[in-house]
């Protein structure tokens, strides 16, 4: 597949470190002066899985069914817990997981056969679980709104999480999917500071275009709210307050966040990148994310691993509450049918909306 041709701009790793289940790595030349390395352009390559539809059977995740319509996510996010997916397929978890994007073509066809089957019981199904199904690519390959169209004639109700602009290109879809109770999306808005959003999330949309899809969404019908997620202590959960008010002002109805989580390679990526942007808040940021994660920079245990530990993950909780409160806004996520799940060609005794 072809190589993105839009011009290079900034990354959230800074490098690529080595695969944890690779003996061999590579290592830049430490003689090749900066300006003369060459440069990082996007590569899209065709991911050949046989399904779609992802089970997970996490307890402290809201949901059981997901569609992943990419592998690797250019938006960039130096905190993304996906970051380590990436090895599986034998990339890195830093510069590899933003530039080198396994892209699912098969997706809207695959979800068509998976619904089309008896075995498939009808149930919300979360899209970007893992990594936005609204990320720069899918402006091309549009794969998403491919997918939303095949829910929409299936009636199978979707949950949809991103931080892209983009979403609002598919407010035709959304709008007619909300009349059916079919939809809810949240956009994921960790910052309100401009200089932050360019250096945390590289290519993801700036902080106002979040809160402009906000506004389209809610304007069309469609349920939005705000994920204000990750919050990360010491660097942006001081923002949470503001961001819930510009979101609900903006007329998101439904909020939730979560603690930073740095599970394998993303952690010393992670402390790389606060020496090189927030060298003079480094250790106290590390300090609180230990504080909240039993004295680690990751706690991947069930229960907690979702909201964190000790007085930090207190503070921001409590935080959280106070800031919904003052915003008017619920806590939590509008409730989807699935009594209207259709499977076409079938004949429909009593169809429900």
């Amino acid at each position: 597949m072809p190589t993105s041709n839009h011009k290079p701009a900034s990354r959230g790793a800074s490098a690529n470190p080595a695969n944890r289940f690779e003996r061999l790595s590579c290592e830049p030349d430490p003689e090749c002066a900066e300006e003369d390395a060459p440069l990082l352009r996007t590569q899209f390559f065709k991911d050949g899985t046989k399904s779609i539809i992802a089970r997970n059977d996490s307890p402290d995740v809201g949901f059981g069914a997901s569609i992943n319509a990419y592998r690797g996510c250019e938006h960039g996010c130096i905190y993304c817990y996906a970051r380590p997916n990436h090895e599986y397929l034998g990339f890195s978890a830093g510069l590899d997981f933003e530039s080198k994007i396994m892209v699912k073509e098969r997706a809207p066809e695959l979800l068509r056969k998976e619904l089309m089957s008896p075995r498939w019981k009808p149930e919300v199904i979360a899209m970007s679980g893992v990594t936005d199904c609204y990320q720069p690519g899918e402006r091309k390959f549009r794969i998403t709104r491919k997918c939303l169209e095949v829910l929409l004639e299936f009636r199978n109700p979707v949950g949809i999480i991103t931080k892209n602009h983009l979403v609002t290109r598919d407010i035709d879809l959304l709008g007619e999917m909300a009349k059916h109770q079919l939809v809810s999306v949240s956009i994921s808005i960790t910052t309100l500071d401009e200089k932050l959003r360019k250096v945390m999330e590289p290519r993801a949309s700036p902080p106002q275009s979040r809160l402009s899809a906000i506004r389209a969404l809610s304007a069309a019908g469609v349920p939005v709210g705000v994920m204000t997620a990750p919050m990360i202590p010491g660097l942006n959960d001081h923002e949470m307050p503001e961001i819930l008010a510009a979101a609900a002002e903006a007329g998101a109805t439904h909020a939730g966040f979560v603690p930073v989580r740095l599970p394998h390679g993303v952690a010393p990526l992670f402390e790389q990148w606060l020496e090189e942007h927030f060298p003079g808040s480094k250790e106290k940021i590390l300090s609180r994310i230990r504080d909240m994660r039993g004295g680690k920079l990751n706690d991947p245990n069930f229960g907690s691993r979702m909201q964190g530990q000790g007085v930090w993950a207190e503070q921001m909780a409590t935080l959280f509450e106070a800031g919904c409160r003052k915003a008017g806004i619920a806590g939590g996520f509008p409730r989807l049918s699935t009594a209207g799940f259709r499977r076409p060609g079938e004949q429909m005794e009593l169809e429900l909306f």
